[in-house]
């Protein structure tokens, strides 16, 4: 069975590279790159304003502690910290030298219930994040009366590819799944893939970490997808598994 893999460097890669020891073919697509954030400058006092920081992804959390070990600061210890998932809380727990907690499900809507944030009124919360992305979290804190800073610690760039070149080149591989792991990355995809491919594309069996990412791609035309709750490269692996030929 043949894979693409549509993640940015370095776990697209590693995707890879554990779907080939399982037995897969993979071809990685990487179609977004990252690079430090215009509002890095301002962490430090926004960290000192804060008694609740969030991570949103594994980019943010390292954006952020390359920025503050090279001005000499420390992540504070009476902060509470959270991330959205599990491999970003390890990395943060690891920088901050302090527990991490993370929802179960690894998306904003189960992130908002956990007890942490709960009864938020008056506390300052910081959002380390890219630019973009959704509000989602900003807007039901704000609803338990918290006050919420984002700190834009990361930019992404979307890479643009021959998308008629690719298309024949996946083809001849005999693609038959695609691993997605956001909604932007699945966005500029589709738009690249000239339209006469688009029924070769909608066929293709789509896995994706969330129900959202799912309703969009249903949105888009595909309709062979399955959700796998999380965008860990174990657990894609483990979803991809029970297809294996």
């Amino acid at each position: 069975m043949s894979i693409l893999v549509i993640r940015p460097q370095p776990h697209g890669q590693e995707l890879c590279h554990q779907l080939t020891q399982h037995g897969f073919s993979a071809i990685h697509l990487p179609l977004v790159r990252f690079k430090r954030g215009r509002e890095c400058p301002q962490l430090i006092s926004q960290i000192e304003q804060s008694q609740i920081v969030i991570a949103i992804s594994q980019q943010a959390a390292r954006f952020s502690h390359e920025y503050l070990m090279e001005q000499g600061y420390r992540w504070p210890e009476h902060i509470r910290y959270l991330a959205i998932g599990q491999k970003t809380a390890q990395l943060l727990s690891n920088f901050t030298q302090q527990p991490v907690n993370y929802p179960g499900f690894s998306d904003s809507e189960h992130f908002i219930k956990l007890p942490e944030l709960q009864n938020l009124s008056g506390i300052s919360i910081m959002i380390l994040r890219g630019n973009g992305g959704r509000e989602l979290i900003a807007q039901e804190l704000k609803k338990q009366g918290a006050r919420i800073n984002y700190c834009e610690v990361y930019q992404r760039e979307m890479v643009p590819f021959n998308a008629e070149h690719m298309v024949h080149t996946w083809q001849d591989a005999a693609i038959e799944k695609v691993v997605i792991t956001s909604v932007s990355q699945l966005n500029f995809f589709v738009s690249q893939i000239p339209e006469f491919y688009h029924p070769w594309l909608f066929d293709r069996i789509l896995l994706v970490p969330s129900q959202r990412i799912k309703k969009i791609a249903q949105d888009m035309g595909f309709t062979h997808i399955i959700v796998v709750g999380s965008a860990n490269n174990s657990d894609l692996v483990a979803a991809l598994q029970p297809q294996k030929e």
